[in-house]
């Protein structure tokens, strides 16, 4: 069985060897053992609630609970830019005008900006290539929003989600060719290495103050504004059908668009509803109703299975397998919520 799970200290090892496939341009998973270690120490501690909320950082794995094989991983950060700054594009408009000339352009521009300081962020999402298939990228994605659910007082009202912008064949951004290598006179790799790595106090001191007119940018680089790399579509597509949507802001070093959604307004927070777990004798029940994430309600052991079956008055019915999956007991309470947008929980 698939688990949805928080991380937990003997994770380390799993998580590099999952930081070791990805390619350039995940800030948040690189394969360096120091950075990753504290980052799981940082995670057990927030779900075990021993730091402030907005200082917390809730990683989670994705696991096969009969190889014990961990096979995806991702994040939920309760709050970004209070300890140092944290900058996006804001993707504007200028209009020049000469009514003596006849002349009324619109040009498209990027300003610096930091309003997203404060809100929580979904990030380090990265599934094993062999395991793209069935519900696994779906229950990696949603398991961070039905946690959010579950804790609503742990969050900003804000929720965002910076997507990986398009890069080539070779790694290279053409977005950071035409505009970010002419202020940091190194390599798109470099930088995301150094952003990742250490304090963000030399993005200010290097990307222009003023306005940048993208029509000074190349074709190649206008044209992936916004744009996600082509392993990220479906995350894009998952998030959408959520409720986080792209209002104009980028990412300053490969231009990929950042998402943002209310978090009480998502679907998976507006539809979820609490059940009691009841102890159901043999049988996978209901497997021709439509799939549903069933999560426990335990922030400090946080887990979700995809289940099948519908709540009624008040319970939801599970496996002795799916209650061990979950680490509950025949009695305790479940959130669930419909899969898919547009199933029904109740029939």
């Amino acid at each position: 069985m698939i688990v949805f799970r928080s991380i937990r200290s003997g994770d380390l090892d799993a998580l590099m060897a999952l930081a070791r496939q990805v390619g350039p341009g995940m800030t948040t998973l690189k394969p360096d053992r120091k950075m990753l270690g504290q980052r799981v120490e940082r995670a057990v501690a927030s779900f075990a609630g021993g730091l402030p909320a907005a200082e917390c950082d809730y990683v989670f794995v994705l696991e096969d609970s009969g190889s014990g094989e961990v096979i995806g991983v991702s994040a939920l950060k309760a709050a970004v830019g209070l300890d140092e700054a944290f900058y996006n594009f804001r993707v504007g408009r200028l209009v020049h005008a000469s009514r003596e000339l006849g002349v009324h352009a619109t040009k498209q521009t990027l300003f610096l900006s930091n309003d997203f300081t404060g809100s929580a962020e979904l990030c380090t999402l990265f599934l094993a290539p062999a395991h793209r298939s069935s519900h696994c990228g779906r229950l990696l994605s949603k398991g961070r929003l039905l946690f959010a659910a579950g804790f609503l007082d742990l969050f900003p009202e804000l929720l965002i989600a910076e997507m990986r912008g398009w890069q080539r064949e070779d790694g290279s951004s053409p977005f950071w060719e035409s505009l970010g290598r002419h202020f940091f006179r190194m390599d798109f790799a470099e930088a995301d290495d150094i952003s990742s790595l250490g304090p963000k106090s030399f993005i200010a001191e290097l990307m222009p103050r003023y306005p940048v007119y993208t029509d000074f940018l190349t074709d190649a680089a206008r044209e992936v504004i916004g744009v996600v790399h082509r392993d990220t579509v479906p995350a894009r597509r998952l998030l959408e059908q959520e409720g986080l949507l792209y209002e104009g802001f980028v990412d300053i070093f490969d231009a990929g668009p950042v998402l943002q959604g209310h978090v009480k307004q998502l679907r998976i927070t507006r539809d979820s509803e609490l059940a009691i777990a009841r102890l159901r004798e043999g049988g996978r029940g209901d497997t021709a109703a439509a799939p549903v994430l069933v999560g426990n309600t335990r922030r400090g052991d946080f887990r979700v299975i995809v289940g099948h079956g519908q709540p009624g008055y008040g319970r939801f019915d599970l496996s002795p397998a799916e209650l061990a999956a979950l680490g509950i007991a025949d009695g305790d309470p479940v959130r669930v919520v419909a899969l898919n947008p547009g199933d029904k929980l109740h029939g």
